[in-house]
Order: structure tokens, then sequence, then C-alpha cells
């Protein structure tokens, strides 16, 4: 409010207030719209453990999200141009869907176009993977095993996006 004395009071967020920002934050840092964020939430609720980190898992399983992990792109946008423009394959097939959910064991490989990229090349060398769950070699990465809570860095209070859709 303008004003000498009207900036005083401020309203203290409602509970509804926390979850809409919560769920925004991750929609925001992982790129995705409402649609996917509640299919990935309709999925992760099926899911026999917590719902909160399945829902987490889900969204850290994203192709464009592992190249980002891997450390071959800067931002999680770039990473999804770089998976759009078809400069990424798995098990040797070429793959153009940033949203697509990588499985154990899968392979991502980057194709010789794609390394020829000069930030993805200079980011190749460098191997700045921070992923326990991702195994690199090169321009070509291995998918350990699942993705779990403790290997998320970002600070998001899971649950409380699981009280906003679970109204």
């Amino acid at each position: 409010k303008p004003g000498q004395h009207g900036a005083k009071s401020r309203r203290k967020t409602s509970e509804y207030g926390k979850q809409l920002q919560e769920k925004q934050k991750v929609k925001y840092i992982y790129g995705i719209l409402e649609k996917q964020l509640r299919k990935l939430y309709t999925q992760a609720s099926k899911n026999p453990t917590a719902t909160g980190s399945a829902l987490l898992s889900l969204l850290e399983r994203r192709l464009d999200n592992a190249i980002y992990r891997l450390g071959w792109t800067g931002t999680r946008a770039a990473a999804r141009q770089l998976v759009s423009h078809s400069h990424v394959q798995i098990n040797g097939k070429k793959m153009d869907v940033p949203s697509y959910q990588v499985k154990v064991n899968d392979v991502i490989s980057l194709t010789s176009k794609g390394t020829k990229i000069p930030l993805v090349a200079e980011a190749i060398k460098e191997v700045s993977s921070d992923a326990s769950w991702l195994e690199q070699k090169g321009a070509v990465a291995k998918i350990a095993r699942l993705p779990e809570r403790t290997d998320i860095t970002e600070a998001i209070e899971e649950q409380l996006i699981v009280e906003y859709y679970s109204r």
C-alpha cells in the first residue's frame, strides 16, 4: 500500500498460498506446464512409495533434466532445446521428446552433430556431473539407478505440492 504507514501491514501468506508458491516454483525450475505436472502427480500418487518423493523422482527422470544433470548444458531450457533438435540418442535411437522418462540401464548419447556444438563440446571436456544416479564417460552416459530424494539439490518442499493437488 502506498504512503508512509501503508507498507507495514503485510498479510501472512495462507497455507493455500504457500502450496501454490511451491507448485509454481517446481514448474519454473523444471520448465514444465500445469498439465504436465498434474499428469506426473497422478502417476506419482499411484506409486506405493511416498507420493512427494515419487513426484520428484519422475521430474528428475525427464530426459531434458537428465542432460542438464550430466552437465552437458548450462540450463534445463538449453537441454530441452538440445533434445528437441534431435541431438540426443537413447539406446542408439534418436530421441526428440524432452519429457521422455529415462529408465535404468538406458544409454544416453549425443549425436556427432550434437558433440560439435561449441558449448556442448566444452561442457563434455569439463565433465561436471553432480548426479550420483548417472554414470558418464564423455558424450555417453548410462542411468545407473533411479533418482532418490537425496539426489535432488533444489530446496523443494514436495509435501506442499502433494497437499495442493490432493484438494
